[in-house]
């Protein structure tokens, strides 16, 4: 196999990529810093209510994690779409998915703020709680469930895809599919149980895919990808014969 580091596009987006998942991974740990547990508890309206400076961090910080989510799929497309184009392009919509949800949970959580102020002045307790409820129901499954799971799902298919071409090394893409797979199990458990915070079980599957990314993202820095000399995993077209 030889590298793709004389090609200066592919070698500009295996850097971009690397920066885009340190990015991402970052962001969408730190969007729960702060506000901490201000979400948790019957009396979470009232602690949100003085918390307008830490929601807006929180809906920046979301906002990278739904921009650099989203641009990692692209960034990987360029390279993927030379092996099997029609994967490539799910992996860029499942990842668009995730990013829509994200931001629909950052939305819910905008409009929180607002109920949270304005309840107080209206006179209406019980029905800006279940306003509030409901927000937070919509937060919890954009962001906990339809964005991890559309998540999960673009990573296996660019995973399969770096699998494949060997533009990584496998040893490399069989984690980021074991990864992926044990998150889209952790977001399935958490659906069903609707606990979408950090508890045990899902901490520990999503563990794998969380390190798998680190060590992709300095290895696309460093490396780079490697131009492979394997077959195509898209079907290939029928080459002409000559009479």
């Amino acid at each position: 196999m030889t590298s793709y580091r004389g090609n200066a596009t592919h070698r500009g987006n295996a850097i971009a990529v690397g920066v885009l998942f340190i990015a991402c991974s970052a962001a969408s740990i730190l969007s729960a810093v702060p506000l901490g547990s201000t979400l948790d508890g019957p009396g979470y309206l009232a602690k949100l209510a003085v918390s307008n400076d830490r929601v807006v961090l929180t809906a920046l910080i979301e906002l990278v994690w739904a921009a650099t989510g989203a641009a990692i799929a692209i960034g990987l497309y360029p390279v993927l779409r030379e092996h099997n184009p029609a994967l490539a392009l799910g992996s860029v919509a499942a990842r668009v998915v995730e990013g829509v949800f994200v931001l629909v949970g950052t939305l819910s959580l905008l409009a929180l703020l607002t109920v949270s102020q304005q309840s107080p002045a209206a006179g209406a307790a019980a029905s800006s709680q279940a306003t509030g409820d409901a927000l937070l129901a919509v937060r919890d499954w954009a962001l906990g469930f339809v964005g991890l799971l559309a998540f999960g799902i673009g990573a296996l298919l660019y995973y399969y895809v770096l699998y494949a071409s060997r533009v990584i090394p496998r040893w490399l893409s069989v984690w980021g599919l074991a990864g992926a797979a044990l998150m889209v199990v952790a977001t399935i458990h958490s659906g069903f149980t609707q606990d979408f915070g950090f508890s045990t079980v899902t901490t520990v599957l999503n563990i794998p895919i969380g390190l798998q990314e680190l060590v992709l993202a300095v290895w696309l820095i460093v490396r780079g990808f490697t131009a492979s000399t394997a077959r195509s995993v898209a079907p290939s077209a029928v080459p002409a014969t000559t009479p």
